[in-house]
């Protein structure tokens, strides 16, 4: 499917790892300029180089910490002066990294959680908007996370930094609705990402094996996913290409789950 893309003007914050780079390269395969935003520049320039071997023209790193609004802003500045004054889409993959229940966890974590998790991608979307406003068409994708939905104790700053996330871009869709920027949100389950891997290796599973990791998540959490696996980051992105792309006219205000399946529409 031709998800109208080519040429199109794109930007994957958190885009350098994980489910953000695999959006990165769904972006890159439909011929779109992206540019992938993240913390470490060798991560970043490596996903920047992958992608422009992918046939993303002109592909970019960007360095920044999306909790630091000033660069954030030096950073979509930096966008307009190279490839003009308008934005297609705006991917927001960051989330936050906060363990505790909420008896444990510290006032400097709840702070950071939010910062991390929400204000980050509050500072993107302000920076991006005049953008996207610009551009002929323009959507903007943010991951919640599956979690929000069915809750874990030891996950409560993670879990609500991720549902502010949701409602944040509920009240996005509704407030540019009059622009037609469509605003969606994916909302991953178990994922094998960097991050799950190190909580694995915490519980002593020694393995990045999709099966084993599912595993784990039902004996340590209680909740699996209806497929026995987690899932991979490559089944993520195509979710997220889509709703940032062109072909999708008329789908604005929605949660997605992408999550082996569970009892949650």
């Amino acid at each position: 499917m031709d998800l109208g893309l080519r040429g199109a003007a794109t930007v994957v914050v958190g885009g350098s790892r994980g489910m953000g780079l695999a959006t990165a390269r769904c972006l890159a395969d439909e011929g779109a300029r992206v540019a992938v935003v993240g913390r470490g520049r060798g991560d970043v320039e490596r996903a920047a180089g992958e992608l422009a071997g992918r046939g993303s023209p002109d592909a970019v790193g960007l360095v920044a910490d999306a909790r630091d609004a000033g660069r954030v802003d030096e950073i979509f500045a930096e966008l307009r002066r190279r490839w003009g004054g308008e934005l297609n889409a705006l991917i927001n993959t960051v989330g936050p990294n906060v363990h505790g229940t909420v008896e444990e966890l510290s006032d400097t974590q709840w702070h950071e959680a939010v910062d991390h998790g929400v204000l980050s991608i509050v500072h993107s979307v302000n920076a991006a908007l005049p953008l996207l406003r610009a551009a002929q068409w323009a959507r903007i994708v943010n991951f919640s996370a599956q979690s929000t939905q069915r809750q874990t104790v030891s996950l409560a700053a993670y879990t609500a930094a991720k549902a502010m996330v949701a409602s944040v871009s509920k009240n996005l869709s509704l407030l540019l609705a009059k622009d037609e920027i469509l605003v969606n949100v994916v909302s991953p389950g178990t994922v094998v990402t960097p991050a799950l891997a190190g909580w694995a290796r915490s519980v002593g599973v020694e393995s990045d094996d999709p099966y084993r990791l599912m595993e784990a998540i039902d004996t340590h959490y209680g909740h699996p996913a209806q497929l026995p696996r987690a899932g991979l980051p490559e089944e993520i992105g195509p979710v997220a290409a889509f709703l940032a792309s062109r072909r999708n006219s008329y789908m604005t205000g929605a949660n997605v789950n992408v999550d082996g399946g569970s009892d949650f529409v």
